[in-house]
């Protein structure tokens, strides 16, 4: 465990991309293969479920410490961040452990996850005694499932195709699905991931998917868009779902789903598993899963696609919303099923009969993709349609309607692309055109420490809007969302300081403030919510200007939020 809380310190300490290389190719250069497969679980991304609740965590800390109450939520309160506040506190190891992280993982943090509270109380301080001040810190990180460290899953990959000497690309393939939380990590998964290359390696593949491809944001005037793009025929165009992206793996008689965030969720979608009965093995789908209902569904919103002159098609995709409804489900009975049913929406063809089509123009693999597709003539299985125009303004304009028919703008896909690993434009490149966001002015009314390296600064802001119109003495601020990120860390200092001189009163780590701050919000969807007090559920707020210029007073309101809504 000392070696991978020095590494963790390591990386914590700068944010030098070189630098955080360096760090990891000396860990795993020298740690064991159990101690590294675990490291590559967690600096990739991975999180265990919570093993301890944290209440339990504070309750034994504070008696471990031999502190009053007040004292240990004032500790908190300065350092904003529970791991280490405990790892703080807690007296100072005499003797100090030298298993690794292996051992520590599964033998003495794993199996906490259940044990009663007493036995629990029991074997926390004992484990505690054993680390010392920075491995207490990883460890307790480890325990509630809170442990990030400024390394992207691709700085991972670089490390270790360094150590291994392979192609980047070949080790992220392997890194596909590492994370999952039913996935643990062995040794023998270790040796896989910087193992050489064998020629029998993509027979052995089992479910496991491929490297999602992504594209790049399309920031330019449609003016340019001939002398950047080149005429619209040399693109595949299709629309922007707002659904959850996936990739369906059929090999060995069964099928998997794999979402983009690298988790199994067939379990999930079990009217998708049932595509298994037409696809052949070897079939490798890459498209959006969406909520769908058709003409016969009697509370179906259709959507048509519109141009200027006609509408070529129709479509019954489905709010996000109620996706999530049906995500956050932990028993899917029939009536969820039925009140939000699911389709892939396909738009690309990774593997076919069992070979890799990725390196194929995307033009070929289109082309296949949609003769899989009606061979299968399965109602849950959609090809994405195609947007045609004769020019970019003309497509242009189709982008204008993109709300009205539920998705999020449009994507350009070069039709001599391959298909590549992350955002990369090395082999072609595909383009998301997106819509401008929402936006409202709202007053920042509670303010929160941040975490991390922000947490000695209020960084997270709750924001509110109007519930009625100027002179209405009966008006007051509703709260309707959170957001923290779009601000320069200038800005977030100052605004900091304004909650501190401008605090009416403090609950636990939130302050309420003077309304005295508007903001310009944007945001990516907006959907109508019995569980948010203002009525208005949003999605993916983030600042996009601190609106010096205008006071409090002239913020939006409730029925600015409520007319987005149609």
């Amino acid at each position: 465990m000392k070696a991978f809380a020095d590494l963790y310190a390591r990386l914590d300490a700068t944010t030098s991309s070189n630098a955080k290389l360096a760090a990891m190719r000396d860990y795993f250069r020298d740690a064991s293969a159990e101690d590294a497969a675990w490291a590559v679980y967690f600096l990739a991304g991975g999180r265990p479920r919570q093993l301890v609740p944290s209440r339990l965590l504070r309750e034994t800390a504070l008696r471990a410490a031999a502190l009053p109450e007040w004292l240990f939520e004032e500790s908190y309160q300065a350092v904003g961040d529970l791991a280490e506040t405990i790892s703080l506190l807690l007296p100072e190891a005499e003797h100090h452990s030298d298993a690794g992280l292996a051992v520590w993982m599964q033998e003495r943090l794993l199996p906490l996850r259940g044990l009663p509270p007493d036995e629990l109380s029991t074997r926390l301080p004992r484990l505690w005694a054993e680390l010392d001040r920075q491995s207490l810190l990883v460890s307790i990180k480890l325990i509630t499932g809170a442990f990030r460290v400024g390394v992207s899953k691709l700085l991972v990959t670089r490390a270790l195709a360094a150590l291994a000497e392979l192609d980047p690309k070949r080790v992220a393939q392997r890194l596909v699905g590492y994370t999952d939380l039913s996935h643990r990590p062995s040794a023998e998964g270790y040796r896989a991931l910087i193992a050489a290359e064998s020629d029998d390696e993509h027979a052995q593949r089992g479910g496991q998917p491929y490297p999602f491809f992504l594209a790049h944001p399309l920031q330019a005037d449609v003016e340019g868009f001939d002398a950047l793009l080149g005429p619209p025929g040399d693109w595949h165009i299709e629309w922007k779902w707002d659904g959850i992206r996936a990739q369906l793996v059929k090999r060995d008689s069964r099928i998997w789903i794999w979402s983009r965030g690298e988790e199994l969720v067939s379990e999930r979608f079990p009217e998708l598993c049932a595509l298994a009965a037409c696809l052949p093995d070897g079939t490798v789908l890459d498209g959006e899963i969406v909520v769908w209902k058709t003409a016969e569904a009697p509370s179906a919103v259709l959507f048509e696609t519109a141009d200027d002159a006609a509408a070529p098609g129709r479509f019954g995709v489905q709010p996000f919303a109620l996706l999530q409804q049906r995500i956050g489900r932990k028993n899917l009975t029939s009536k969820v099923l039925d009140a939000a049913p699911v389709v892939v929406l396909a738009y690309d063809l990774l593997e076919w009969r069992g070979e890799d089509w990725r390196q194929r123009p995307h033009l070929e693999r289109r082309s296949q993709l949609e003769a899989v597709i009606g061979q299968c003539d399965h109602p849950a299985l959609l090809t994405s349609p195609l947007v045609q125009g004769e020019d970019w303004q003309s497509l242009a304009r189709q982008r204008e309607h993109s709300r009205t028919l539920g998705v999020e703008g449009l994507m350009l896909k070069a039709r001599a692309s391959q298909y590549g690993v992350g955002r990369t434009k090395d082999v072609g490149v595909w383009w998301k055109w997106k819509i401008d966001p929402y936006s409202v002015d709202a007053v920042l009314i509670y303010a929160q420490r941040g975490h991390g390296r922000r947490a000695s600064l209020y960084t997270d802001y709750t924001f509110a809007v109007w519930d009625g119109e100027p002179g209405d003495p009966a008006r007051r601020l509703v709260p309707f969302a959170k957001a923290y990120s779009g601000l320069t860390d200038e800005e977030m200092r100052k605004v900091d300081a304004i909650v501190r001189k401008t605090t009416v009163e403090k609950f636990g780590p939130v302050r309420s403030v003077t309304p005295t701050l508007v903001f310009e919000l944007g945001f990516e969807g907006i959907a109508a919510s019995s569980r948010h007090k203002s009525g208005i559920a949003v999605r993916f707020p983030r600042m996009l200007r601190w609106r010096h210029d205008k006071p409090v007073e002239e913020a939006d309101t409730l029925a600015s939020l409520q007319a987005l809504l149609g």
